[in-house]
């Protein structure tokens, strides 16, 4: 698919997009077509992190997209965010992944609760792609229930002590600042929760492991261990008992991201669909003439721009200021539930070509998988959704 015929695509039942965002897609879709997808496979085959995508993307300004310029960032809207990620991802789902965790984990909290020291030191470099950064909120025990971290901290002189582990830390193995949340006070239960900024540098941190994944293969994701680990307290974002607070709000804005990366790994499958459909022949014309196909083209474009548009929604909630917290729930769950479903009919498209590694339908389907597990299962999404519309319909 063009660049031209890939946006016009995009941007059906949106006029809200204006020229720049088009340009600017335009220009992303051009690199992730040239620079990105030729890697991807091999990237998938050796999981080898994407050391040089990542620093060109950080040289067009995309590993801090919606930093101030201030701080070192691009200064752009969360809809062109999703906008590029969905791209990127369509492109490679691992580099995808990669530049989302920076962006909306760790960028997004610090610029939002850090003070300035913090910005100027912490987010100036990570907006510039001068340093990556980790999320480490998920532990052993503790996936879909943040609030019952074990990992702990303590006061002592001059900053605070660390320790604990870390589970599923995509980047976990890169990061030069990991986004640590432990529990200062355990006796306070949440409200005892606490972020802090710590450089993965800092003796006592440690990769314990790296997991060997079924898809999103050059990403890393790591166990990470905090062997007292003692930071300064300009490390502490935030206010002490704030962890939470941050942790649940970097988690909405994440959502976002994670979306716009389930329908990148979508579109590819839909796009290598259609392509494949219109070339492979069977009794004598196209299969694309037989109507079973028909319908899973059909469907599959539905649910891509329905999910796409819930997305583009859920980021102009938070562009406008509003409260987005069940837009990005259902972004996500849309968006990820529709891209295992597009890449399943996808492999059933192509037959048994889908289910070979030559063809990139197949490393879709390994893709899309995580989507629906990470920064909130589909089950948490529902319950997050729920929650918002029973408490809406208390009010009333």
């Amino acid at each position: 698919m063009s660049s031209t015929e890939s946006t016009t695509t995009m941007f059906q039942g949106w006029p809200e997009v204006d020229e720049s965002k088009k340009l600017l897609i335009e220009q992303i879709h051009t690199f992730a077509e040239s620079k990105i997808k030729p890697l991807a496979a091999k990237l998938d085959a050796t999981g080898e992190f994407p050391t040089e995508l990542v620093q060109q993307l950080a040289e067009m300004g995309i590993m801090g997209m919606m930093v101030p310029e201030q701080w070192g960032g691009s200064g752009m809207d969360v809809v062109s965010y999703a906008m590029v990620m969905e791209e990127i991802a369509a492109a490679c789902a691992s580099t995808a992944v990669v530049v989302s965790v920076n962006n909306s984990l760790v960028c997004a909290p610090i610029a939002l609760f850090g003070n300035d020291l913090q910005k100027e030191k912490y987010l100036k470099p990570l907006a510039q792609g001068k340093k990556l950064g980790c999320f480490a909120l998920s532990e052993p025990g503790h996936g879909s229930d943040p609030a019952g971290l074990e990992c702990s901290a303590k006061k002592v002189p001059g900053g605070y002590q660390i320790r604990g582990t870390k589970n599923w830390i995509t980047n976990g193995k890169e990061a030069d600042t990991a986004l640590v949340f432990a529990t200062l006070d355990k006796s306070q239960g949440h409200k005892g929760i606490c972020a802090f900024i710590v450089d993965t540098k800092t003796p006592g941190f440690q990769v314990a492991k790296l997991e060997d994944k079924l898809g999103i293969t050059a990403s890393s994701t790591a166990q990470l261990f905090f062997d007292d680990v003692v930071v300064p307290e300009e490390c502490l974002l935030g206010k002490p008992g704030e962890g939470l607070k941050i942790a649940l709000n970097t988690l909405d804005g994440g959502r976002i991201g994670i979306a716009a990366q389930a329908l990148g790994i979508a579109r590819c499958a839909f796009d290598a669909s259609k392509r494949f459909a219109t070339e492979r022949e069977q009794f004598g014309a196209p299969i694309a003439k037989l109507q079973a196909i028909q319908w899973f083209i059909a469907d599959m474009a539905t649910r891509l721009q329905g999910a796409r548009l819930l997305t583009w929604a859920a980021a102009r909630a938070k562009d406008q200021g509003l409260r987005y917290t069940k837009e990005a729930a259902m972004a996500k769950l849309a968006a990820s539930e529709a891209a295992m479903w597009i890449t399943t009919k996808a492999i059933q498209v192509h037959g048994g070509y889908g289910y070979t590694k030559e063809y990139v339908v197949e490393r879709n389907f390994r893709d899309a998988k995580i989507t629906e597990i990470y920064e909130g299962t589909s089950e948490i999404q529902r319950i997050v959704i729920a929650a918002q519309e029973l408490a809406a319909l208390s009010k009333t």
